[in-house]
């Protein structure tokens, strides 16, 4: 007769298969989320290039010129997977230095369509991932058609390159969960071994109840037992209806064993916590950037709210300061103390915070904090710095959740999204430049309080 299976090999068999089936899940969502992703930000860079394409062109007598090259060096390397070519009729006006072979050839377009179109094509050296787009430089004409295009294998080489690193995450972290699980349900399971040995002292007659303490989910049924073993009366009867009662006190604790031994196994797993937190940022970064948004939303019902600018700006620059205090930057504070913000004085804080922390993490020497009062009831903050300052193409990718231009840098990338927003709630606005002293300058303005 087959032995009934081990309710400790149920529990670990069961558990292994539930985190393979999570982790080949979390695989499958997380890949194809990234690829979704990195196809988007190609062709979004595909339809940057090809307005700047597009703006620096000059065609004329059926010849086109560029003002000035494009801004990206890879469209002058040869074969390099980046390519430009402007056409009209299927006559080449112009084209990149990177570009040697045949000319590029997209699916005809109508000739009211201006819309920038993309095409999967076959290019020089693999399949293309194109934009393209016409323009009529005069109604009785053909039309321009502006063709640039990225490398299929681009995109594929960084999605097998995550793909990589992907697979080799989820399989660590599922075999540390595997392994943390076994434990866990080990150390659960000790209390019900525990029992075991001391139901067969009973029985064997060396004890005459069982001893020691349990956790209260089997507390209850040691009592009961023991209580069953005291009886001297009706034996038989007493021990069918203990036996009962211990069948059916057995139905709760281990049910609670086994919701215990999963909520056990999706807990901490120490020797796996840097890959739980590298698959956790996103969340934790879409938690924080939520939750702020439900305080100020709150926040942001109370009538009557004002701050002092130069008094929060005062807290801030002091508590930043300290943080830098290794880069020996220069504060230069220019705000009047009359002006008053209508904002609360912690969203103003977190905004300012945001602001002045970015530009202190990013400046060599100097950090400059000026605030005007507008004709128009709003008051205008301005925070620069004399950093490396960021490309206009970058100035509203930073405003995106989650979204770092340097990556090398420490940062959540959540900063600048949770102060556009809160400038947003109070009716504000917020923008990026170029600083006077060279680096980065955020500006918002605010209304004043009454």
């Amino acid at each position: 007769m087959k032995e009934p299976a081990s309710l400790r090999n149920r529990l670990i068999v069961a558990a292994t298969a539930w985190i393979a089936f999570g982790m080949v899940l979390a695989w499958l969502i997380l890949s194809n989320v990234f690829r979704a992703h990195v196809t988007q930000q190609f062709h979004d860079e595909l339809f940057v290039h090809l307005s700047e394409l597009k703006r620096l062109a000059h065609v004329e007598n059926g010849r086109a010129v560029l003002r000035a090259a494009l801004s990206d060096p890879r469209y002058d390397v040869e074969n390099s997977g980046y390519y430009w070519e402007i056409q009209q009729q299927g006559d080449v006006l112009a084209r990149s230095p990177s570009m040697k072979a045949a000319p590029l050839t997209t699916p005809p377009d109508g000739r009211s369509d201006v819309g920038v179109h993309t095409h999967r094509i076959q290019g020089p050296t693999g399949e293309l991932l194109v934009a393209e787009s016409l323009e009529w430089k005069n109604p009785g004409n053909p039309p321009i058609q502006f063709i640039i295009g990225t490398d299929k294998r681009h995109l594929e080489s960084v999605v097998n390159s995550f793909n990589n690193t992907l697979s080799w995450s989820l399989t660590a972290l599922g075999l540390s969960m595997v392994g943390a699980a076994a434990l866990l349900i080990l150390y659960a399971m000790r209390p019900l071994g525990r029992l075991s040995m001391a139901l067969h002292e009973v029985r064997s007659g060396r004890l005459k109840s069982l001893p020691g303490s349990y956790p209260a989910e089997v507390q209850p049924l040691v009592d009961n037992l023991n209580s069953m073993f005291a009886s001297t009366t009706d034996l038989v009867q007493r021990a069918r209806t203990q036996a009962g009662n211990i069948a059916h006190g057995l139905k709760t604790p281990l049910a609670i064993l086994t919701d215990e031994a999963y909520r056990l196994r999706e807990g901490g797993c120490g020797t796996s916590a840097e890959t739980i937190l590298d698959q956790c940022r996103k969340m934790e970064t879409q938690i924080d950037y939520q939750t702020t948004r439900a305080r100020v939303v709150a926040s942001r019902l109370s009538p009557g709210a004002s701050a002092g600018a130069g008094d929060v700006v005062a807290e801030v620059v002091s508590a930043i300061s300290r943080i830098y205090m290794h880069k020996n930057l220069h504060f230069d504070v220019d705000i009047p103390a009359s002006l008053r913000v209508a904002c609360e004085a912690q969203d103003l804080q977190e905004i300012l915070g945001n602001l002045i922390d970015n530009a202190g993490k990013h400046a060599n020497a100097r950090v400059r904090v000026a605030a005007t009062a507008l004709e128009d009831g709003l008051i205008d903050i301005t925070v620069s710095d004399d950093g490396p300052g960021l490309p206009v193409e970058a100035h509203e990718v930073v405003f995106n959740v989650g979204e770092r231009w340097d990556t090398q840098s420490a940062g959540s990338g959540l900063g600048l999204a949770i102060a556009r927003d809160l400038v947003t709630l109070y009716g504000g606005t917020i923008h990026l430049g170029t600083s006077v002293l060279g680096g980065l300058e955020a500006s918002i303005r605010l209304p004043a309080a009454q």
